[in-house]
Parts: structure tokens; C-alpha cells; sequence
């Protein structure tokens, strides 16, 4: 079984109403860690999250847009948001866990050096990213992106750093430029030809690149019914964990970050929230 983290932080809006109520059953195993941050109702917890610190932000964000977003009512639940993904990274770094799941409200991949929007205010995997090469020597890091629409601004962060592969799973043309790398995935699809077209990428990508760990942003807007619907069934995203945490037992000594990135509905989050953390926690 893997030692997994789970970083939460409350959230404003429907999507995680019923969390972390549904973390009931998992809490409870030996080897899952719970880190949060404040939330109505909290239960103590020996892990607290802390928000990101302004110089790291600085670090990956132009110094005018942190200024915007501070002024936002949603600052709070931004800096926390991207905590959980810099804390999930440097805990796999201290051997202290083996894989994570961030619960993440606003962000992560529509957040450039410059710009932000689609919910996105700060990129926490690239705050992590950062945080790892400065603290810890970390080099070569991959990420890989299900959600269904592009990652704009993780593409603009990394496209000159041929030390980050980033895959992108989305709607738009397939192209690539140093270690981005964008896979076309059709509008309308069925749910093995989409498993099939990012396993395929995915394992090939990571085998030539090696990564010492690898993101993941799983967005599940692209199930049938939600905001970008391609045409998958809510099962997909079980298969799918399945194929990343095998990814990442096979080629970056299991250390996977999952970060929640889109879809709306609060009945999917509910139903698959569960199911992919126990594809983490295995056993």
C-alpha cells in the first residue's frame, strides 16, 4: 500500500459540498495523512496547511498580477489551493509520503507568469515545480493534463524549460515545442479510445524523459454531462488513476501529485473523489 496525502482546504461553491464528510472510511487507513487548512466544522488535525509565501509566488508570478489577485475575495482560497500542491511535493521529497491528492478551487493551469482566469489564479504545480529545484535539487519533473480544456498558462511557464515535460491532453491541434507537448484528443470520443490515446502518450513520454515525479492535473469536466463534454463515462477517471499510478510506479519511483482541476458538477466529484484516492492508497 502507498503512504498518501490528502490536502484539503474549503472551498466556497457547490463542487466539494459534501467533503470532507466522504473522506469517512479513508481517513481512517494507517497509511493515509490528512493535511488541511481552515474549513467550517474542521476536525483537529496534527498536519495543518499553510498558505503559499509571497516569495515563492514571486518566484513563479509577475509581482503585478499577485498584487490583482490579493485585492479578489477568492485570495485566501487561491494561496491555499497552490499550498496543498507545494506541500504534497516537498512531503514526497521527505520520504514522508509516497503519492498525494490535492483538492484544489482555484487553480491551476489557465495561471501563466502573467495572467490567470478560468477559476485559475496561481499555477500550483509550477510553484511546486520551483520549490523543488530550489529546495531540494530536484531537476527533471513532468506534468500531464486531462482536464479538457488546454493548459494555456502551465504551456506559456514551461515552453522554453526543456527540464519540464508537460503533457496536454485537450481539443486543440496536436504540436510541440521543446518538452510541451500537445495531444489532440477528438471532440466526441468513446472511453477506451481515450484511455487508449493517453496511455499511449503518457508511458512513451515519461520512458524517453525519466521524470523525478510527476503532476497530474485531472479535471473531470470532460465526463459526459459536465461543462467540457467529450464524451466520457464518470468510470474513465478510475481507469485513468489506474494508468497514471502505474506511470508513476514505473518511471519516477511512484511519486504522483494529483491536483483537482475542472469540472462543476457536485455529484461526480462526490461519486469519483473517492474512488481515485483509493486507486492511490491501493492494497
Amino acid at each position: 500500500m502507498k503512504r498518501t496525502g490528502i490536502f484539503f482546504h474549503y472551498q466556497n461553491g457547490e463542487r466539494l459540498r459534501d467533503f470532507p464528510a466522504l473522506l469517512d472510511g479513508i481517513l481512517d487507513k494507517d497509511n493515509v495523512y490528512l493535511y488541511d487548512a481552515y474549513y467550517p466544522g474542521k476536525t483537529p488535525s496534527s498536519y495543518e496547511l499553510d498558505p503559499v509565501p509571497i516569495g515563492l509566488l514571486t518566484r513563479v508570478h509577475d509581482r503585478r498580477m499577485i498584487d490583482t489577485i490579493s485585492r479578489s475575495s477568492d485570495y485566501k482560497g487561491a494561496l491555499y489551493s497552490a499550498a496543498g500542491t507545494v506541500a504534497a511535493a516537498a512531503r514526497i521529497w521527505r520520504d514522508e509520503i509516497d503519492n498525494a491528492f490535492v483538492f484544489t478551487g482555484y487553480g491551476d493551469h489557465h495561471a501563466g507568469t502573467s495572467f490567470y482566469g478560468g477559476g485559475c489564479y496561481f499555477n500550483g504545480a509550477a510553484l511546486a515545480i520551483s520549490e523543488l529545484r530550489q529546495e531540494f535539487g530536484a531537476r527533471k519533473l513532468a506534468i500531464a493534463d486531462t482536464d479538457a480544456h488546454h493548459g494555456d498558462g502551465t504551456w506559456q511557464i514551461f515552453q522554453d524549460d526543456p527540464d519540464t515535460l508537460y503533457v496536454c491532453f485537450c481539443g486543440g491541434e496536436s504540436y510541440s515545442r521543446n518538452n510541451n507537448i500537445n495531444v489532440h484528443v477528438p471532440w466526441r470520443t468513446t472511453d477506451n479510445q481515450y484511455l487508449e490515446l493517453v496511455q499511449l502518450n503518457l508511458r512513451q513520454h515519461l520512458e524517453v524523459f525519466r521524470p523525478e515525479a510527476l503532476f497530474w492535473n485531472w479535471g473531470y469536466d470532460g465526463t459526459t454531462g459536465d461543462y467540457g463534454d467529450i464524451g466520457i463515462s464518470p468510470d474513465t477517471h478510475v481507469r485513468l488513476a489506474e494508468v497514471f499510478r502505474q506511470a508513476a510506479d514505473d518511471f519516477c519511483e511512484s511519486r504522483l501529485i494529483v491536483v483537482l482541476c475542472g469540472g462543476s458538477r457536485r455529484d461526480l466529484a462526490s461519486r469519483l473523489i473517492p474512488c481515485v484516492l483509493r486507486v492511490l492508497i491501493g492494497g
